[in-house]
C-alpha cells in the first residue's frame, strides 16, 4: 500500500468515523426529540382526557340536577292535582249528601253567615225546590234558639252554584256556594290536605 493509499484510507476511516458519530448524535437528539415530543403528545393526550371526563361530570352533574328540578316540579304538579281533586269531591260530597244532612249542614251554615236574621236565602233552582224551605226554616230555628231574629225567607231568585247559597240584604250579599267557601278556605287547608295525603 502506498502512502498515498493509507492516508486516503485513514481520511476515509475517520470520514467514516466522524459520520457514524454524527449519525450516532443525530440519531439520539432524533430519540430525543421522539420521547420529548411523545411525552408532550401523551401529557396533551392525558390533559384532554381529564378535560373530558370532567366535562363530562359536569354534564351528568348538571342533568341529573335538571331531572331532580323537573321530579320535583313533576311530583309538585302531581300533588298539586290531587288536592284539586281532594276539594273537587269535598265539593261532590256535599252536593251527594243524603237530604236530612244537608238541610241540617245548610242550615247551621246560614244561622252562622246571617248577620241581621232578616236575610233572603238564594238557593241554585235544584235545592229551593227540594229542600229550601227545611233549611230556612231550621236556619230560623237556630237563631231563634242563640236568642236572635229569626226572620229569614226564600228567595224568589235562584243562583247558578252547585250547592249552598246566598244570602241577600238589600245590595249586600254573602256568597256561601260551596264551590266559593272551598276556594275560600283552600289556602287554610291545602297544607293540611297534603300533610293527610303526602306523609
Amino acid at each position: 500500500m502506498t502512502g498515498i493509499e493509507k492516508i486516503t484510507g485513514r481520511i476515509e476511516a475517520d470520514a467514516r468515523a466522524e459520520a457514524a458519530a454524527i449519525t450516532a448524535e443525530a440519531n439520539a437528539r432524533c430519540a430525543e426529540i421522539r420521547a420529548e415530543y411523545e411525552k408532550k403528545a401523551q401529557d396533551t393526550y392525558w390533559e384532554r382526557v381529564r378535560a373530558g371526563v370532567k366535562e363530562c361530570e359536569d354534564r351528568v352533574e348538571r342533568m341529573g340536577r335538571m331531572a331532580e328540578m323537573e321530579a320535583k316540579k313533576s311530583t309538585l304538579s302531581l300533588k298539586q292535582d290531587m288536592v284539586n281533586e281532594a276539594f273537587a269531591r269535598a265539593i261532590d260530597q256535599v252536593c251527594d249528601m243524603p237530604q236530612d244532612e244537608y238541610v241540617a249542614a245548610m242550615a247551621k251554615l246560614v244561622a252562622k253567615a246571617a248577620v241581621s236574621g232578616s236575610e233572603a236565602v238564594v238557593f241554585n233552582a235544584r235545592d229551593k225546590a227540594r229542600c229550601g224551605g227545611e233549611i230556612v226554616a231550621a236556619a230560623n230555628a237556630l237563631l231563634a234558639q242563640g236568642g236572635r231574629q229569626a226572620a229569614l225567607t226564600v228567595s224568589g231568585e235562584t243562583r247558578e252554584i252547585r250547592a249552598g247559597f246566598v244570602l241577600q240584604q238589600g245590595d249586600v250579599e254573602v256568597n256561601c256556594a260551596v264551590e266559593v267557601l272551598a276556594e275560600l278556605s283552600r289556602s287554610d287547608l291545602a297544607s293540611q290536605v297534603a300533610a293527610a295525603m303526602f306523609d
